[in-house]
């Protein structure tokens, strides 16, 4: 094995290596699981419409378009153990940011707070996800990728409860009814008790950023060496197109971009969602579909590649997608019945049939991601780095497919303008059954590489 692939050299670094990711994952699902709780939270605050409200993840993801190209030029200068330790940074700076925006209850200042912390979070992305893939074997990536996801989907079951807990008790007297019943001058002084809630939790999570950057710059934490792989095929060689050259990552890419979109569509809008449609707990149900996809991380740790290939799990979580999301479109908004054969025996509230299909879109959506990136990087040598900056731009998805989510919900009906996510699933399906094997764009139906090593 090459120094590419495996670039801590012993067992003792890549535990070491494994531990200290692991960590940073949850960091990073902390962070990107608080806005299914914030998106119903601020439009109380600040008095929006579901497609104002959505404004939360299009400036949390469009961060990792516009910072993923200057992401992978500061990791070639800095390192990816460097770039870790900055992107914590960074993130601290968009967590104090919050303090500010509590107390004018601006949303711009929010929108602000959030573009800031995706940035850090876009750098600590173009690292850790390459890292990961390249730490072991491209046949096991799947596996390792989804073991971190464990962690990250972790933190977003946590995460709504904390916050509900810590910030969101009594918001029943928020309710559109209560405030109706104020005056002008009443409705502002209740946002505004609301919005400082925000204060304290926001410069915890910034302090301790700043203990865990300190933690991980001293570390022992190998640096990742992305050499140019030394059996690659020959069109890798070529330097002309840079990246844009590999099918299987353009194309994994635009996956991504689907995949990222249907994944915030199903973890953040089901709050407002549950809103919408009178569910009593709808503030906690980001952790129905953060469980369904730890659910599917677990299947994912134990089964790829031993039991079930990286091209398997896309498929599953393709047709699983299409069905799930035939589900929320067309069952029923009252009857119960699904979540009381999944989860009422565990003590969980129950949820409408509409609103189960949603969280278990989490399930589909889980394998996606560890799916893809072996997928779209294999072969690229130097492009690496690269590469995994084009991956991360695909996290856009979640900026756009959202928005254009929540301007159907306004201009029609909540439920069926989940019909959007269809044609998601099927890129995703596309990719797993014929893109991810196409090396070339020289031909109108590209040159398949026969031997399929990684599905």
């Amino acid at each position: 094995m090459n120094n590419h692939d495996q670039p801590a050299g012993s067992t003792k670094d890549v535990v070491v290596a494994m531990f200290f990711i692991s960590l940073l994952f949850f960091i990073l699902g902390f962070a990107t699981w608080l806005n299914g709780s914030l998106i119903p939270f601020l439009k109380i605050v600040c008095d929006l419409n579901n497609f104002q409200a959505l404004w939360v993840t299009f400036a949390f993801y469009i961060a990792y378009t516009v910072m993923a190209l200057p992401s992978a030029a500061i990791l070639s200068r800095t390192g990816y153990k460097n770039g870790m330790t900055l992107g914590l940074g960074i993130m601290a700076v968009g967590a104090l940011l919050f303090i500010p925006a509590a107390k004018s209850s601006f949303y711009g200042f929010f929108l602000l707070a959030l573009f800031t912390l995706a940035t850090g979070m876009t750098l600590m992305q173009t690292a850790i996800n390459p890292y990961i893939v390249c730490i072991g074997s491209r046949e096991s990536a799947a596996m390792r990728i989804s073991i971190m996801g464990l962690f990250n989907k972790g933190a977003g079951i946590v995460v709504p409860l904390v916050f509900s807990a810590l910030i969101l008790s009594g918001i029943e007297k928020y309710s559109d009814t209560a405030l109706a019943a104020l005056d002008h001058a009443g409705r502002l002084a209740l946002r505004a008790e609301l919005s400082s809630r925000l204060v304290y939790p926001y410069a915890i999570m910034a302090a301790g950023l700043l203990v865990v950057m300190v933690i991980v710059h001293f570390s022992s934490l190998p640096e990742l060496h992305a050499e140019e792989e030394k059996n690659q095929p020959e069109v890798t060689k070529v330097k002309k197109w840079g990246v844009l050259q590999y099918p299987q990552l353009v194309l994994g890419a635009l996956s991504l971009f689907a995949y990222v979109g249907v994944e915030v569509i199903a973890g953040d809008t089901i709050g407002l969602y549950g809103r919408n449609l009178g569910v009593h707990n709808y503030t906690v149900l980001t952790s129905y579909t953060m469980s369904f996809m730890v659910l599917g991380y677990i299947l994912g740790a134990t089964t790829i590649p031993r039991l079930m290939t990286q091209r398997t799990a896309l498929l599953f979580s393709a047709v699983s997608g299409l069905l799930f999301t035939i589900g929320v479109a067309t069952s029923s908004a009252t009857d119960t019945s699904i979540a009381n054969v999944l989860v009422s025996w565990a003590g969980v509230p129950v949820v409408p049939n509409t609103v189960m299909f949603l969280a278990m879109l989490g399930l589909a959506n889980a394998l996606v991601w560890p799916s893809v990136w072996p997928l779209a990087l294999q072969g690229l040598g130097k492009y690496t780095a690269a590469g995994s900056a084009l991956l991360i731009m695909g996290i856009a998805g979640g900026a756009l497919l959202p928005m254009l989510y929540g301007k159907f919900s306004d201009a029609g009906n909540s439920q069926t303008a989940y019909w959007v996510m269809l044609p998601c699933y099927l890129m995703i399906f596309m990719y797993a059954i014929k893109g991810h094997k196409l090396r070339s764009w020289g031909s109108a139906t590209g040159k398949l590489e026969r031997a399929d090593q990684a599905g």
